[in-house]
């Protein structure tokens, strides 16, 4: 298991965080999403045998979102 903690913008509210949580954590081999709102920053623990660093940043961008 793999942690990656990305910067991402356009996050204000709660239905951002639940958009997010939501659409990361359905990607096989997710274990856990945490977003920090205030921080603008997801948090990912994950398994890099199954998921990419790079598909959880498309899943984040299809979402609206703009990943640093």
């Amino acid at each position: 298991m793999e942690t990656v903690t990305l910067n991402v913008k356009g996050m204000s509210c709660g239905h951002c965080v639940k958009a997010v949580e939501s659409s990361v954590g359905e990607l096989v081999g997710v274990q856990t999403v945490k977003v920090d709102l205030e921080g603008g920053k997801v948090t990912v623990d994950y398994n890099p045998e199954q998921v990419t660093v790079e598909k959880v940043k498309e899943t984040i961008d299809d979402q609206g979102y703009d990943v640093e």
